[in-house]
């Protein structure tokens, strides 16, 4: 079936206004967050409910057309990339917030709401959503979901699979089912919410969303730690955590990130220091005191240049903001900008700090590393110029070395981002053949067609 055909198929399911065909459209989302990744789809769609994605999908199964679902397309593992083109199924247009139950602890949102927006409503029913991927600002609740998203609070609070009690998903098939629901404890059938999350819309289409809140803590509060070089930033998170000490964030940047970060945003950063270890604990006022300062104090012991507390909420926010903004500071550096995702075990985090500088050096190229120091998730992250396809190149033999470490050293090739295509090469090793088999008949289950999200997870 041409394009034409299908879009007027579509257009009776969603209305003829919902429907893209013009060359500008398959054009914008022939690609996400993720470069040097891009086709283009066949047609655009925008269902604006569950009804409509379920009869987009029970049609695309009719027709064998692929179908890749998505949001605000940020996704860095290419996994909302129509590599095999189709439709793609754009859920920005659910975007309510269908209720926050403070009894309950819990919100239920439809998948187009951003994350910055969920965590607003949730302040202002005086609770906190948890998961705070540093994308919050763009990224919808549902692509949290899909990739299983991390953030800033991972350490103390874990990742995104750790707040979701529930799912409504639309199958290929057509059926809806919901998934868990509103109770903390649910041990009734196999966990069919922890399998959807994080599955890269590979499994079903993710409709609707219970996320799990917590009571607003009465204090947060930051500090930032100085160190010669990342490697002994590393050896001070392990000294932090082996003091007993669970931070809500502890993040790094090395000195290339620092410096870009301090030319970008102007927050006062130490650009002689090699490393910063930006750190913050929330909870009971003075709980968050005793902590910040013990972890100031064990920084000292290990070395750090220079150790200092947040004054005020704004001075944390600029903390925060250095970090946040770790990846548009980066981008300015080159024309084209590769952020990848890799998680060791925490007291192996110096020696894959000095691994990545090992191999940036050897491959002539730019590295920068920042990101998650008390959960052990990095991101190397090269910049260079896109129209060196020598270089470009390279970073590719360079980042096969990085995962490469990654394993070597008892840890994983993503730690937030997903697998998507970019990662999907390196998957076998991670899991072993036998699990990767039982992937893919997982995926034949839940899509006996094929039709979802087809060059990722499953295929």
């Amino acid at each position: 079936m041409d394009s034409t055909e299908l879009a007027r198929r579509l257009a009776e399911i969603v209305g003829e206004r919902h429907v893209r065909i013009a060359e500008g459209d398959l054009e914008a989302y022939a690609r996400d967050a993720t470069p040097l990744f891009r086709h283009r789809p066949d047609v655009v769609v925008f269902p604006g409910d569950a009804t409509e994605v379920a009869a987009v999908l029970t049609l695309a199964t009719e027709l064998s057309v692929p179908v890749v679902p998505r949001g605000a397309g940020s996704n860095l593992a290419a996994a909302t990339v129509p590599l095999a083109g189709g439709i793609v199924l754009v859920l920005t247009r659910l975007t309510r917030i269908l209720e926050i139950s403070g009894p309950e602890l819990l919100a239920r949102v439809q998948p187009g709401v951003s994350t910055k927006a969920l965590a607003d409503a949730a302040a202002a029913a005086g609770l906190l959503y948890v998961p705070d991927p540093g994308s919050q600002v763009v990224s919808t609740v549902g692509g949290n979901v899909a990739t299983c998203a991390g953030g800033l609070r991972g350490l103390k609070y874990g990742v995104t699979r750790n707040y979701v009690l529930g799912l409504e998903v639309a199958l290929a098939t057509g059926e809806i089912i919901r998934t868990g629901g509103r109770l903390w404890k649910d041990v009734a059938g196999y966990d069919l919410t922890r399998l959807l999350t994080g599955s890269e819309g590979t499994l079903g289409v993710i409709t609707e969303v219970t996320v799990a809140l917590v009571p607003k803590p009465a204090a947060a509060r930051t500090g930032v730690a100085y160190f010669t070089d990342l490697a002994a930033a590393g050896r001070a998170v392990a000294a932090v955590i082996g003091a007993g000490i669970t931070p809500a964030t502890c993040e790094f940047l090395d000195r290339t990130c620092v410096a870009a970060v301090e030319d970008y945003a102007h927050l006062g950063l130490d650009t002689d220091a090699g490393a910063l270890l930006l750190f913050g604990d929330d909870g009971d006022p003075e709980m968050v005191e005793a902590s910040l300062a013990r972890i100031g104090q064990v920084c000292t012991e290990q070395g750090a240049t220079g150790v200092t507390l947040a004054g005020s909420i704004a001075a944390s926010e600029d903390l925060l903001a250095a970090r946040r903004c770790s990846l548009p500071a980066l981008s300015r550096l080159g024309s084209l900008t590769i952020l990848e995702d890799a998680t060791v075990p925490r007291p192996q985090l110096a020696e894959m700090a000095d691994r990545i500088a090992a191999i940036a050096a050897k491959h002539r190229l730019t590295i920068g590393t920042f990101g998650h120091a008390g959960d052990g998730n990095l991101h190397p992250t090269c910049v260079l110029d896109a129209h060196d396809t020598e270089a470009i190149e390279r970073s590719h033999a360079a980042f096969g070395e990085i995962f490469a470490a990654a394993m070597e050293l008892g840890g994983t090739i993503t730690g937030e981002h997903g697998v998507g295509a970019a990662k999907l090469p390196y998957l076998e090793r991670r899991l072993g053949a036998d699990q990767l088999a039982l992937l893919r008949r997982i995926k034949s289950a839940f899509d006996p067609a094929g039709i979802l999200n087809p060059g990722k997870l499953g295929s």
